[in-house]
């Protein structure tokens, strides 16, 4: 997958998509004055899949939304999402989606990632936890630790 930004970015929401791209094996690029059809050419000539843009209100990520290489939108939620600065020790490679939330399953699609009822180890976890939140997503590592990033599912506002 692809993921970029809205136009104009601040540092938090550059460093959420590098975060971002790091633990699923994504690749980021800064928007600069791409619009939307040089970004989904973008996609194609990185041989990805989908494309995610993340939004910001007041300098924070606040939204993001999945739209296919074709330029079709699969998904859009809002979010809230707690940013690591410290090296983030997952192997993206053999992550997994582990999800609670049937209406998030999708993103095993968007990702590319197989959906399996249980993992030990580097896999992503969508929880229903928090009742002010949709979901929670949770990336652990090959230790079975939570790292320090992961993201509040605060509203599915679309879904294909």
């Amino acid at each position: 997958m692809l993921i970029s930004t809205s136009r104009k970015p601040s540092q938090k929401t550059r460093k959420f998509c590098k975060n971002f791209a790091r633990t699923t094996d994504s690749t980021s690029v800064n928007r600069g004055k791409m619009n939307m059809r040089e970004l989904l050419l973008k996609a194609l000539s990185e041989d990805e899949i989908n494309l995610a843009i993340v939004n910001e209100i007041k300098g924070n990520p606040s939204r993001i939304t999945f739209y296919s290489n074709k330029g079709d939108e699969l998904l859009k939620v809002l979010i809230s999402a707690n940013i690591s600065n410290e090296r983030l020790n997952i192997k993206p490679s053999e992550l997994k989606i582990v999800s609670e939330v049937d209406e998030l399953n999708c993103l095993s699609d968007i990702f590319g990632l197989e959906l399996v009822d249980k993992a030990e180890d580097n896999y992503i976890h969508i929880s229903s936890e928090d009742e002010d939140l949709v979901a929670k997503v949770n990336f652990i590592n090959k230790f079975g630790d939570k790292i320090d990033f992961h993201i509040n599912v605060k509203k599915i506002l679309d879904e294909a």
